[in-house]
């Protein structure tokens, strides 16, 4: 394998993924750096023991938050990344995202692009990642210039129940855009079953559409793409001026092997992009490569969640469960003074996953309890946005251990969420069935290990004294370095982050095929 590429691109999942995938048809020679190997496929990527409670797909990494604790981050080192494991929810960011936006804890600040410059990106990434989804329904979306790609996924028959509830009492529900290759016009040759495997899961038939399946496998055979997997990137080398990244020092089967390429793009993942380069301080670099401005690291941002299992006499036996979003409430309006955030449908509770996500909650229940409650639940996911906080951060130890000094921001707004999801429930007659005769949820805020919506920490902006990257996510400080996943986020908006990740890569490759010509 030679050593000398065009591109190197470290990380493989949303933005390392698609990035490659943008720029496989150019020719140019693309090395792809995998931490991780191949996800098997086995019965256990269906298993709820063995994805929740065990937690088999987690890496055994240990980071440290900024008491010195210890914790295991819910972090995935696979071929495709984070996205193995996702739920395919494929979102566009509001018109209002990319610009200033108020909240109860301070401001989310706008972007060096707005809305109408990743319209064109977000289109791409739908129909690459083949996003169902039903436009018009959801009157915070922004302007669009081609429908998507497959029709909503339909709504089961209690799902189809709280949608009508819904717009009957004047809500403005919308069909989830999903990513999954699902044909339900003709499902006997539809890859995907429409099972209740998918938040959270491997995909064990590969009908998610994940960076794995859509964009680096359909590449690998091209002779100008090379993948290395189990190679974890210790650190990038310079040369003498600190303006050009001349060595990839990657350890793999316990040795250290450089890679050189022209250009360098790392897309490991906020937290793990943030470590690399902080880990390759040098003369020029002393605060880390890129961090003249002291903004590597910074501003870490995770969304304030919580998932809500309601729970009622009646029986909800919906499988695929994803398929409903409410955005009433994202936007201050004259009603709310503050924006409060996104209301969407996960996964399907079971007995396994609620052991494993809650097991101080449930660990008193026995095995048949936990069973009858997800029988009877229906489940909903909360998102406010997290604002960018500079105390908020990723720092790397001399051990090359890493630490999340992280606060939560927007509590009140997210409660605020919590009390309208509430309202919701007792409009869609689930209040007069609940369990016991009250209303009764099960609440389980989202912990700091909880990095699957993790952003920020290399932040893009046109002033080089407040910002890691230009806005190609170039590093203003050096000339061959590009930083291509949620990093680059100024801020996060109150929705998955995934499209957006995808819809940048695919921006940045198609810069990067220009530049390389």
């Amino acid at each position: 394998m030679p050593e000398d590429y065009d591109v190197i691109i470290i990380g493989t999942g949303a933005g390392g993924g698609t990035l490659a995938h943008t720029l496989a048809p150019s020719g140019k020679r693309i090395l792809l750096l995998e931490r991780g190997d191949f996800l098997p496929r086995e019965m256990d990527n269906w298993s709820p023991d063995a994805v929740f409670v065990d937690g088999k797909y987690v890496s055994p990494d240990t980071w440290y938050d900024s008491e010195g604790n210890a914790f295991q981050p819910q972090v995935h080192y696979f071929v495709g990344g984070a996205t193995k494991l996702y739920g395919a929810a494929l979102y566009r960011l509001r018109p209002q995202d990319f610009g200033d936006i108020h909240h109860m804890d301070g401001l989310s600040p706008a972007w060096p692009l707005d809305y109408d410059d990743f319209e064109p990106w977000y289109t791409k990434a739908e129909w690459l990642y083949q996003v169902h989804g039903t436009r018009d329904e959801d009157p915070t979306e922004g302007h669009w210039s081609k429908p998507y790609p497959w029709p909503a996924v339909s709504q089961e028959a209690r799902l189809q129940d709280i949608y009508d509830a819904l717009k009957k009492k004047g809500y403005h529900p919308f069909s989830a855009p999903v990513g999954i290759m699902l044909d339900e016009a003709d499902r006997p040759r539809s890859n995907c079953i429409r099972c209740a495997w998918c938040d959270g899961y491997p995909c064990l038939v590969h009908a998610k559409c994940d960076a794995e399946v859509i964009a680096v496998r359909p590449v690998l055979d091209l002779p100008n793409v090379s993948l290395l997997v189990d190679a974890e990137v210790l650190r990038l080398e310079t040369d003498p001026s600190g303006r050009t990244v001349t060595g990839v020092v990657v350890q793999r089967d316990g040795q250290e092997e450089v890679y050189s390429g022209d250009i360098v793009a790392v897309c490991a993942g906020a937290s793990n992009s943030a470590k690399i380069l902080l880990q390759s301080a040098n003369d020029q670099h002393p605060k880390g490569l890129a961090n003249g401005s002291d903004q590597v690291g910074r501003n870490y941002m995770f969304h304030n969640c919580k998932a809500v299992a309601a729970l009622g006499k009646e029986l909800n036996p919906t499988v695929f469960q994803k398929t409903l979003g409410i955005n009433d409430f994202y936007l201050s309006n004259k009603h709310q003074p503050w924006p409060l955030g996104n209301i969407q449908m996960i996964g399907k509770s079971n007995a396994g996953a609620m052991k494993g996500e809650e097991p101080k909650l449930t660990m008193l229940a026995p095995r048949w309890s936990l069973d009858d409650v997800a029988e009877h639940s229906v489940d909903w996911w909360l998102t406010t946005e997290d604002l960018p906080m500079p105390e908020n951060r990723v720092t790397v130890d001399k051990n090359g251990d890493v630490h999340l000094a992280y606060k939560s921001t927007n509590d009140k707004e997210a409660e605020g969420l919590y009390e309208e999801l509430k309202k919701v429930l007792n409009h869609v007659g689930l209040a007069q069935h609940h369990v016991l005769d009250k209303n009764f949820y099960m609440c389980m805020n989202v912990p700091i290990a909880g990095v699957a919506h993790q952003a920020g920490t290399c932040r893009f902006g046109t002033d080089p004294a407040t910002s890691v990257l230009d806005a190609n996510c170039k590093a203003h400080e050096l000339d061959n370095l590009y930083v291509v996943d949620t990093s680059f986020f100024p801020s996060i908006g109150a929705v998955n982050p995934a499209l957006t990740a995808i819809a940048n890569a695919i921006r940045v490759g198609e810069h990067l095929t220009e530049r390389l010509g």
